[in-house]
């Protein structure tokens, strides 16, 4: 499994969204700016987000974006899950149930669930608030005397 970069960036859209939450709306120029992410490619990947319940939207001079939950209620996974489609480590795993004519037999199955469990529960059990709680850590342990 390989995240894509339009996964990776959307990742960092959705964090920039919750670090600089103001209860304002963000204009994608200023994320894009920040990030270091061309416009014209966060423009692909808004569309995601705008399908479902993860964005609230205001056009117009004073639009932008902004999370329509806390940070604390989005996971890695669910970001990714949107940007990738499915986190499963091998094709067969794309499908419930499994459609894999060897399904019953195969030998390496256990292996593959139990890798896609590991990665889905991982991705599942960080928030983007667990980031930015990371993020303020390190930054807090960073001084110079």
């Amino acid at each position: 499994m390989k995240i894509s970069t339009k996964g990776r960036y959307a990742l960092r859209m959705m964090l920039d969204l919750a670090e600089h939450d103001n209860g304002g709306y963000i204009a994608l120029k200023d994320i894009a700016k920040r990030q270091e992410i061309s416009k014209k490619y966060l423009e692909q990947i808004i569309p995601i987000f705008n399908k479902t319940d993860y964005l609230r939207t205001v056009r117009g001079a004073q639009g932008g974006y902004r999370l329509a939950k806390t940070p604390d209620k989005y996971t890695v996974g669910e970001i990714l899950r949107l940007t990738e489609g499915s986190l499963a480590p091998v094709a067969c795993m794309d499908e419930e149930p499994n459609a894999c004519e060897r399904c019953d037999s195969c030998a390496t199955l256990p292996v593959w669930q139990g890798l896609s469990r590991v990665i889905n529960e991982y991705l599942d059990g960080i928030t983007l608030q667990d980031i930015l709680d990371r993020q303020k850590e390190s930054y807090a342990n960073d001084y110079v005397i």
